[in-house]
Parts: structure tokens; C-alpha cells; sequence
């Protein structure tokens, strides 16, 4: 989770809302990403998206069994999509998004049985030091608002 914290940096560098991701198999890391839907021009350009290309280009498979993803935040129905689709078999997230997340904030989508694939899911790892950053790059940005 450190080095997906580092990858927020990256984004919060680049104006982008700082979320990073990681993905892990046998203890190697296999994919990497942090937010640039703007940067980018392209919607899908979350954190774990990316992380999960990545990873999928690394294993040369779009199944990503028994792989973990650590990222900084509850992913949003997009992601969990994602997630659900290549087969990851445990998530990680740092902190809970109210508005947006889908693993037990707005709704629960890996609780729900009626769905195809289950996954262990974990959080609240370093979720102080995530919502720290997030809580700050939006404190700014309503800071620069203000001053338009």
C-alpha cells in the first residue's frame, strides 16, 4: 500500500485526484497505476484500470487469478467491474469513498451473491494517510475556486 501511495503522489503531480493502485501475485509486483482520466482524456484512466492493464500485459492473460490489488481508495462500480472480470482474487482498499464506492460505502457489490465472482475484500490499511491526501488535494482545489 506504501508504493500505491506513492503513486497518488504521481497523480496529485499531475492535477489528477491522487489514487494509486498496485497488483501483487506470489509476493512480485505485476501492475501498477495512478489516476489520469483528465490527463489522459479517457474515463477509464482510474488508478485501478490501469493497474489492471498492467498486470494483465505482465501475465499476458486477462484472467488475473490469484493476484491482490492494493489501492488508496474504495473503487467506484467501473472498477469493481473491472475487478470482477479479470478475476482478481482479493482487494485491498485504503480508504472509504462515500459517494462513490462500491465495496460497502454506497453499495456492497462484492456481498452481492447473485453476481458470478467473489472476492476477499480488506480496508482501512493506511486509510489515514489516503484520506489525508485526498482530503487535502480537494482543499485546495476549493481553496483555487474561491479565488477565481
Amino acid at each position: 500500500m506504501q508504493l500505491a501511495l506513492r503513486l497518488a503522489g504521481k497523480a496529485q503531480e499531475l492535477d489528477e485526484v491522487p489514487v494509486g493502485a498496485v497488483i501483487v501475485k506470489d509476493g512480485e509486483l505485476i501492475g501498477q497505476g495512478y489516476n489520469q482520466p483528465i490527463t489522459a482524456n479517457d474515463p477509464s484512466g482510474h488508478a485501478e484500470m490501469i493497474a489492471i492493464r498492467a498486470a494483465g500485459q505482465y501475465l499476458r492473460n486477462y484472467r488475473l487469478e490469484g493476484c491482490t490489488l492494493y489501492v488508496t481508495l474504495e473503487p467506484c462500480v467501473m472498477c469493481i467491474g473491472a475487478i470482477f472480470h479479470a478475476r482478481l482474487s482479493r482487494l485491498v482498499y485504503a480508504a472509504s469513498d462515500p459517494k462513490t464506492g462500491v465495496c460497502g460505502s454506497v453499495l456492497d457489490l462484492p456481498a452481492e451473491k447473485r453476481l458470478n465472482h467473489h472476492l476477499e475484500v480488506e480496508f482501512g490499511l493506511l486509510a489515514e494517510e489516503s484520506s489525508q491526501l485526498l482530503k487535502q488535494f480537494f482543499l485546495e482545489k476549493r481553496k483555487l475556486a474561491k479565488s477565481i
